[in-house]
């Protein structure tokens, strides 16, 4: 079994490097919600091709990149950051990163010049697994599962290089996977 951690929120979720589902491929994801019930995170490096402006045209300064949380409700927003003393009402899901939070005080700061995309992250859609669903694919080793990282990879990191540079801060355990190629037929 690769993953030595249990899945929880706030924990990320690391894609095994030869996952087809194009979803999922190569990606980093951020457990936002785990339990008896199922579990929601959100695709921390598939950027969209879509910034804030194209989604909610009456924001000014919208030019935030939006993220592809995942296949589930792609009508839907969300958020993640790390200013807690600018937003409030997040749900804290580790040290310094926030879910969620007061809105209307987004859309104003974002307004006013008052966020910076090294603070905060939107997301279209979101990751959803039912009830024993995910637990069964980290079982199968489709996810490795770490709570090894600090705000800043989630908020500033580089999306094409996120994957590989996640895998790798797991140690030496790992690292071997960070230069494993995409397509397995061409190693």
């Amino acid at each position: 079994m690769l993953s030595l951690i249990a899945p929880d929120a706030g924990r990320l979720l690391i894609s095994e490097p030869f996952m087809l589902d194009p979803n999922f491929k190569r990606s980093v994801l951020l457990l936002t919600e785990y339990g008896d019930e199922g579990a929601m995170g959100f695709v921390l490096n598939h950027e969209s091709e879509f910034l804030l402006g194209d989604l909610l045209p009456d924001i000014q300064y919208s030019e935030f990149p939006v993220y592809v949380g995942g296949p589930v409700g792609n009508d839907t927003l969300h958020f993640i950051h790390c200013v807690p003393d600018k937003i409030e009402g997040g749900i804290e899901l580790a040290d310094g990163i926030y879910w969620g939070g007061d809105f209307e005080a987004v859309k104003e700061l974002v307004s006013n010049y008052g966020l910076t995309a090294g603070e905060i992250r939107f997301f279209m859609g979101y990751s959803g697994w039912v009830a024993g669903q995910l637990d069964a694919e980290i079982g199968s080793d489709a996810w490795i599962v770490t709570d090894k990282y600090t705000p800043e990879i989630l908020f500033t990191h580089e999306e094409q290089t996120l994957w590989k540079d996640v895998v790798k801060s797991l140690g030496q355990r790992y690292a071997h996977i960070a230069n494993f190629p995409e397509n397995p037929e061409l190693n």
